[in-house]
């Protein structure tokens, strides 16, 4: 900001006002992570950092967006909506017009601005840094990086340009290498990098959002979980020294989804809609699916249905509600308004599955190599929609009263750490 620009008092973004930001904002999505994690690690003294958020700032349990997946939950966080507003509430949805998937990662899909990209437009600078490049692009939405702002991925650091990015050679200038995709280090370079820039550059708001590669691998009580928790623990408090407010939250848990021989406990939803109504009547769609299915195998507590005309909602609903496994099955209106999702984006039938459970559509569609050796964690459903939301500073008598008088949502993460604090 320049000594001839005043910052304005507010920046009004898809209807919420928001006042200047105090001091730096931090806000960061710890992908995968679930509360149970926070939980065991805070009753061992493993997060000291963490901990003294909690007993000095601001700390509760969020409901997130649902799918409880990663895409709709990081847009509701950078737009500070839910997805019937912003749109996103997959990787894909079906185009009935082609019959065909559509990826949903486009910046032309992600409806309103984002918080990043108001506040730059009014002068401020601002940070993202992703894991995965898949949410880079709409996280960037209407941001000009030439006016230096900064956006990039941890997983193309190394392909980082001015024009794209407003950063290069990011290798060299955090010092660290480049990281493999199945690895903690991917969220690990996230945070180092914004810490750096952090310290070089001093930017209003910055957005820092891992990966959940380590949730899906490890439960709390596994080793290698501690020490991915121990080492964001110390980034987390040496971002919070900078005198910023830190805001940690995360888009969805995760819950183990095998039974007890170590095996995906799978409804095959394909399979059993093919086998009632004939094939190519139904069509299942994973919105989970993208391109680094070791994680999951393409399988989640939550998929969509549509059908091609014959069969109707309520008879898809009647035939797998009574399955073993299915917490939920719903029809369009329903489902949209239950959880505040996109009418135009739904299927004809949204399916919930129980928290030990997961859905996939036909089993010959789904490559489950990755998962050898490890028991399915994966997530989706209702049962993964609770999230931390923890604020390193307290919050303002205002935002208290919000607090105690309305449910926490995690796309408020900005409102609450921007307005909210002292």
């Amino acid at each position: 900001m320049n000594a001839t620009h005043r910052p304005p008092v507010t920046v009004t973004v898809n209807e919420t006002s928001y006042r200047w930001p105090l001091r730096p904002v931090v806000v960061v999505c710890i992908d995968g992570g679930d509360p149970r994690y926070l939980r065991r690690y805070l009753a061992e003294g493993a997060v000291p950092h963490i901990a003294h958020f909690i007993s000095q700032g601001f700390a509760g349990v969020a409901e997130g967006s649902m799918p409880s997946f990663t895409c709709p939950n990081n847009m509701s966080m950078i737009t500070g909506t839910p997805t019937s507003k912003h749109g996103i509430s997959g990787n894909f949805y079906l185009d009935t017009a082609t019959w065909q998937p559509v990826v949903m990662t486009g910046p032309e899909l992600l409806r309103g601005d984002t918080v990043i990209a108001r506040f730059a437009a009014a002068g401020a600078k601002v940070v993202s840094i992703t894991a995965k490049d898949k949410l880079r692009r709409q996280l960037a939405k209407g941001l000009d990086v030439s006016q230096g702002h900064v956006s990039f991925s941890s997983e193309f650091a190394d392909k980082c340009t001015m024009a794209e990015n407003g950063i290069e050679n990011v290798i060299e200038w955090l010092g660290m290498g480049k990281p493999g995709m199945y690895s903690m280090e991917l969220s690990l370079f996230v945070l180092e990098a914004g810490l750096k820039l952090l310290r070089e550059r001093r930017p209003d708001l910055l957005f820092l959002s891992l990966t959940d590669f380590v949730q899906h691998k490890w439960a709390p009580e596994e080793a290698d979980a501690r020490r991915f928790y121990e080492r964001l623990d110390d980034l987390f408090g040496r971002l919070a020294a900078e005198d910023i407010t830190l805001a940690l939250t995360a888009d969805h848990g995760m819950s183990d989804k095998s039974n007890a021989a170590g095996e995906p406990n799978v409804i095959w939803l394909q399979d059993v809609l093919d086998a009632r109504f004939g094939k190519d009547q139904t069509i299942v769609i994973c919105p989970i699916t993208d391109a680094f299915v070791a994680h999951h195998g393409a399988l989640g507590g939550f998929v969509r249905v549509w059908s091609r005309g014959k069969v109707t909602a309520r008879q898809i609903i009647e035939h797998i509600g009574g399955v073993d496994g299915i917490e939920l099955a719903l029809d369009k209106a329903t489902a949209c308004r239950m959880f505040d999702m996109p009418m135009d984006r739904e299927a004809d039938v949204a399916v919930v599955a129980r928290e030990d459970t997961c859905i996939g559509a036909s089993a010959k569609d789904h490559d489950l190599s990755g998962l050898k050796g490890h028991r399915l964690r994966t997530h989706g459903g209702v049962s993964e929609a609770k999230v931390p939301f923890i604020l390193s500073r307290p919050l303002n008598d205002a935002y208290k009263a919000k607090a105690a008088s309305t449910p926490l949502k995690s796309w408020q993460i900005f409102d609450y750490a921007i307005n909210g604090t002292v």
